[in-house]
């Protein structure tokens, strides 16, 4: 299988035919040929998006012309829905259960958008009240302009929804760069917007790395606007890209959520939401809950229960039936995660459980979920991202405590709370210095409510309202009632 780049509504090769391979992480072998886009390619993408903006009818059609195209991608997503889950679970290595699910969101996310590229419509202009009444005064949104998207590898088709589906609800136009480990479903998009009947230049793909491709992109003065999710030290430097031209930036980046757990919680139910929190998508995720504070009365037998069950979590590759774990997503990634591992062990963590490759994969990138228990807080697995199945649990004895250590950290994405005191969560949820937190459970993403973070987990805030408002410019539209005189000059 050999993929090419979509350009200006035409399929074509990189400049000089370059390629690179996409690799199977269960097989640890190569399954397509990318196309390796570089600067030139971005440039001829952004130019693209640049004239179908500024000259073709996308910007211009309706919310409701616009909307019918949106939600006829979202319809051929779904109707793919099974094919498009094989593909990413070939490419990143998740079960298929999970990657259905992904798929399936990513279909609602274009359905989503639909609706509210009409609702915006149907609102019209904001009227201002003003104290002068010899003046009126109204809000318009209107596009944003050509979009620059960098997408990462944990959800492929999923992130690269997140902001394709807003950006063109809004009436923006954009060139979507997917991660090169994990490149094929955004492939695949580029087909369905085609089929769809986008016009050409409005949606754009180069496949290729961040340093040839990536980071042209965010740097192009074509660009109004760059969307990037991924790491931290990569969104610092795409802000300090965007930063030239002075661009709209929106980061979603790293956290280390932290996970409070009182000792009035259930222990299955508080651990079963741990479980979900740190190994769904082998710990891959960017709000992973990374980080459990228990109250010392349940401390103990929650970290038996969690032992225990964490070793009976099955491994496999991603299409094996019952597979709850499936590989990291590359040589690289699995070589940073037992690198990890081994460094939380030298600073004096203790192993609970796993640390290491399971017992019989001797092929794929399968790493077992690894329980760590008494984590010195300055180690660099108590503060420092991970990104694979590696849980951190540490004891707490009050409730102001727990909020401290929660909130020593540089990131502020996520943040979760379990007891059965009700208030105690609101009071610990109004504390966390966090951008989402949610109570008696972790993980639940909803494409209606926003996400994004605090401190060094990113600027803005994608999904909901919040999202598509990130794709649109405000203008204040104020007019002087011609029946009135000034006077200012002329007396």
């Amino acid at each position: 299988m050999k993929t090419e780049l979509f350009i200006d509504g035409a399929w074509r090769p990189a400049t000089g035919g370059a390629t690179f391979a996409v690799i199977d992480p269960s097989a640890e072998a190569p399954f397509a040929e990318a196309a390796r886009g570089t600067a030139e390619d971005v440039d001829l993408a952004v130019k693209a998006a640049r004239r179908a903006f500024d000259d073709g009818p996308w910007p211009r059609m309706s919310g409701r012309e616009r909307a019918a195209i949106v939600r006829a991608v979202g319809r051929l997503i779904a109707e793919r829905k099974e094919e498009l889950a094989a593909l990413e679970v070939r490419d990143n290595g998740k079960p298929l259960p999970e990657a259905l699910w992904d798929i399936g969101d990513a279909a609602y996310c274009f359905e989503y958008y639909a609706d509210m590229a009409e609702a915006a419509e149907a609102a019209g202009p904001m009227p201002i009240p003003l104290g002068d009444t010899r003046f009126t005064s109204k809000v318009v949104h209107e596009p944003l302009g050509v979009v620059g998207a960098i997408v990462p590898w944990n959800y492929p088709l999923l992130m690269a929804a997140w902001k394709v589906a807003p950006a063109l609800a809004a009436g923006c136009t954009i060139v979507l760069k997917p991660s090169e480990l994990t490149p094929m479903t955004a492939v695949e998009l580029a087909r369905i917007t085609e089929a769809a009947g986008l016009p050409k230049g409005v949606f754009n793909l180069v496949t290729g790395y961040g340093a040839e491709a990536g980071a042209p992109l965010a740097g192009h003065p074509g660009v109004d606007k760059v969307a990037f999710t991924g790491s931290v030290p990569t969104g610092s430097k795409v802000m300090q890209a965007a930063a030239a031209d002075i661009k709209a930036i929106s980061l979603e980046l790293g956290g280390k959520s932290p996970f409070v757990v009182f000792a009035d919680s259930d222990i299955e139910k508080a651990v079963e939401w741990i479980m979900f929190g740190i190994f769904w998508n082998q710990g891959q995720v960017c709000s992973a809950t990374s980080r459990i504070l228990v109250e010392r009365p349940l401390y103990a037998p929650l970290l038996e229960r969690l032992a225990a069950e964490a070793a009976k979590i099955t491994i496999g590759g991603g299409m094996e039936a019952g597979v709850l774990l499936g590989p990291i997503v590359s040589e690289g990634q699995y070589a940073k995660v037992l690198g990890a591992i081994e460094r939380g062990k030298a600073e004096g963590a203790r192993l609970v459980w796993g640390g290491k490759r399971p017992a019989g994969r001797d092929t794929g990138y399968f790493v077992e979920p690894t329980v760590f228990a008494e984590v010195p807080l300055s180690s660099w697995v108590w503060r420092e991202e991970i990104f694979g199945p590696v849980v951190c649990v540490n004891p707490f004895d009050t409730e102001e405590e727990a909020v401290r250590l929660a909130n020593d950290s540089p990131y502020g994405l996520a943040g979760a709370v379990m007891s059965d005191d009700l208030d105690r969560c609101e009071r610990v949820a109004a504390a966390l210095r966090a951008g989402i937190v949610w109570i008696n459970c972790s993980q639940p993403t909803f494409t209606e409510a926003p996400w994004g973070g605090y401190k060094r987990s990113g600027i803005g805030r994608e999904l909901g309202r919040w999202g598509f408002d990130a794709y649109r410019q405000v203008k204040q539209v104020t007019a002087f009632d011609r029946t009135q005189k000034w006077g200012w000059y002329l007396k």
